[in-house]
């Protein structure tokens, strides 16, 4: 699956539009990277756990947005977007769209 986000891939043609996909990861906190948090809000720098728990996150909700485009018959998702949002308390949602279509390679 080819994924982009631009309007088109260099050295492809997009000879069909499917639509919409999305793929979205619910992510709640961890105590004991909560606790971490809290010792660096004090010494500073990376909070090493929560960007691991983000790209864990953000790498599954591109796998469910690509099931869901080739489910489809999308062999590319272009103009592919990412945002968050907060859904409770400890909790974030981390959503990734795009649209599916079908490219050929240009000869």
């Amino acid at each position: 699956m080819l994924i982009s986000n631009t309007p088109e891939i260099f050295g492809y043609r997009i000879t069909g539009s499917i639509g919409l996909v999305t793929g979205n990861m619910v992510q709640s906190k961890h105590i004991g990277r909560d606790i971490m948090a809290g010792l660096k809000t004090i010494i500073g720098g990376e909070v090493a756990g929560y960007t691991e728990m983000l790209v864990e996150a953000r790498e599954e909700a591109i796998n469910r947005m690509v099931a869901q485009a080739e489910n489809k018959g999308a062999n590319a998702i272009v103009n592919v977007r990412f945002t968050t949002s907060a859904i409770a308390a400890g909790m974030s949602e981390l959503l990734v769209y795009g649209t599916a279509v079908v490219v050929e390679k240009i000869n």
